[in-house]
């Protein structure tokens, strides 16, 4: 490739600047989930908010779910994954402890689930810093847990 093809492969790029929350939105987008189930919970609010209106703007065809908590929103992405569709839900902190009866069902039936976890700091002193304690408390319930090198 010579220097001008490497130039104007870059100026016709798309670049966007996104936030964590509205670039995990726009990997749902992406990988083309179906079925959308999630319960609000800071910090992880704007990614269902995202999914959401890319659902209402038909960029993402996909039925979202709502639900009373997130035990019910992994429920539905168990009941969703096992018929055969492709899906997804975001939490963060408390949330992914109130799934947690529902973590180690969907790993043994090896239901594909993708869970977008904004992490956290668990209990007291209440906090909605940044924490590891939320995903550490599901470190050996059989899910893949992969992460972002920097922030």
């Amino acid at each position: 490739m010579t220097q001008t093809e490497k130039n104007n492969a870059l100026t016709n790029s798309n670049i966007f600047i996104l936030s964590g929350n509205h670039a995990a939105a726009h990997a749902f987008r992406q990988a083309r989930v179906g079925v959308v189930s999630a319960y609000p919970i800071t910090p992880q609010s704007p990614i269902v908010e995202k999914i959401a209106e890319f659902i209402a703007e038909g960029k993402l065809k996909a039925r979202f779910v709502k639900v009373e908590s997130e035990h019910s929103a992994l429920a539905v992405c168990c009941a969703a994954s096992a018929v055969g569709s492709r899906v997804g839900t975001a939490t963060s902190s408390h949330g992914l402890l109130l799934m947690y009866e529902l973590l180690p069902w969907a790993a043994g039936n090896r239901l594909p689930i993708v869970i977008n976890l904004a992490t956290r700091a668990l209990g007291a002193p209440w906090s909605v810093w940044t924490d590891h304690q939320d995903f550490i408390t599901i470190r050996d319930v059989g899910w893949i847990q992969l992460f972002c090198e920097t922030n």
